[in-house]
């Protein structure tokens, strides 16, 4: 099919998004701008969806940090199928573009959420006004939009839409930068806090203090060896994701150069395969601790993603292959919403749209036009086609 998406609207659409400053306001936002967070550009997708028709609510997760979220008139007695991009994108710290310029060169639209994931975003929105609410009310489908805050951290705002609201849904296409391809398996992740206790003591006299950095070199020696390689049994081998796998990703202990440290700790990131989801995760972890007698050791769950899979003989995954940009059934080794309206939800959901995830995060982070209207067309055809 010729795509038809008028370039022109849908490249501005998605450079008005991305002049909202929408960053996490969890962890380091990279910017002095004030009030970064979800609001308003929950407000934004609010104000289009009440334009082309939809029926609009704001669910507050955190203060000012609402999911918004717009249903299609006809949606009574049919299958319903939800759209989900996050409205929230990292820091933007580092980058050699204007973050928040939404400028347009050479055939790219520059700056942060452009590829992850305003782009998807801007071609939902876009499909659904093309379809236009009077079409989409005899569609064999019921339709309702979601956009999520908080994806790049924890994960609160599909979490709470899925305890709220997942037994309503029978299919979710959550948006991610795949290439339109679709992701019906990906990791998931356990984010593990260690921490190694010592005794502090004077430095000139260490026998009579107890490192926790000397305890925490051991555990991390035994990680990246002994641990790695239970990490590599056959059992956990997942065909399209391979095996699960672990990083070290922060280190911090001790307080002075001359003072023995009392306390030291690691942050670790697991990414889990469906042949080891996060509980059977933790307790493999639990037990290598106990088996090498690392007892002094505590441990804080900081985050926990099941992985995504879904089967692949869904109906609507099926319908998904009959569109002109021939998608491909692919795993992926990160995580995103769709593994939590599916674990925490129970709602069989795939993740798909358009760009590539190798631009998301980036310090010039872009998506091409072409692609973000081949991103449009792709949503629009589904929701058009789609049947239980």
């Amino acid at each position: 099919m010729e795509n038809r998406t008028d370039p022109t609207t849908l490249n501005k659409l998605l450079s008005s998004f991305i002049r909202i400053p929408s960053v996490n306001p969890d962890g380091d936002p990279g910017t002095e701008l004030e009030n970064t967070g979800e609001l308003e550009m929950a407000r934004a997708v609010g104000n289009f969806l009440k334009k082309i028709g939809a029926e609009v609510w704001y669910d507050e997760v955190e203060p000012d940090r609402p999911n918004v979220i717009g249903r299609f008139p006809g949606f009574e007695e049919k299958p319903q199928i939800l759209l989900g991009p996050h409205l929230d994108t990292v820091g933007v710290g580092g980058m050699t573009v204007d973050p928040f310029g939404g400028q347009r060169s050479d055939g790219k639209i520059y700056g942060r959420g452009a590829s992850d994931t305003k782009g998807t975003l801007a071609a939902m929105l876009w499909a659904l006004s093309e379809i236009g609410s009077e079409k989409i009310r005899d569609l064999d489908i019921g339709v309702t939009f979601a956009g999520f805050m908080g994806e790049e951290t924890g994960q609160p705002g599909s979490r709470h839409f899925a305890k709220k609201y997942g037994s309503e849904y029978d299919f979710a296409l959550v948006g991610e930068p795949t290439g339109n391809d679709l992701v019906y398996r990906h990791k998931g992740t356990l984010w593990l806090k260690i921490t190694s206790m010592g005794q502090a003591a004077h430095g000139s006299m260490p026998e009579q203090g107890d490192s926790a950095i000397s305890k925490m070199v051991e555990l991390i020696r035994l990680l990246e060896s002994d641990f790695r390689s239970d990490l590599s049994s056959s059992e956990y081998f997942d065909e399209l994701l391979g095996y699960p796998t672990i990083n070290i990703g922060v280190i911090a202990g001790g307080t002075r150069t001359n003072i023995v440290s009392e306390e030291c700790t690691i942050e670790i990131d697991f990414r889990l395969t469906p042949q080891l989801r996060g509980e059977d995760a933790l307790n493999l972890f639990k037990n290598f601790l106990r088996n090498h007698k690392l007892n002094e050791i505590k441990i804080d769950i900081k985050l926990r993603c099941e992985p995504l899979n879904t089967p692949a003989d869904n109906p609507f995954i099926k319908g998904l292959f009959d569109l002109s940009n021939e998608p491909k059934l692919v795993g992926a080794p990160w995580f995103c919403d769709a593994a939590v309206l599916s674990a925490e939800g129970g709602i069989p959901a795939v993740a798909a749209g358009p760009g590539h995830i190798d631009q998301a995060h980036t310090a010039d982070e872009w998506i091409k036009e072409t692609d973000l209207a081949a991103g449009a067309l792709f949503y629009k055809e589904f929701l058009e086609r789609a049947k239980a």
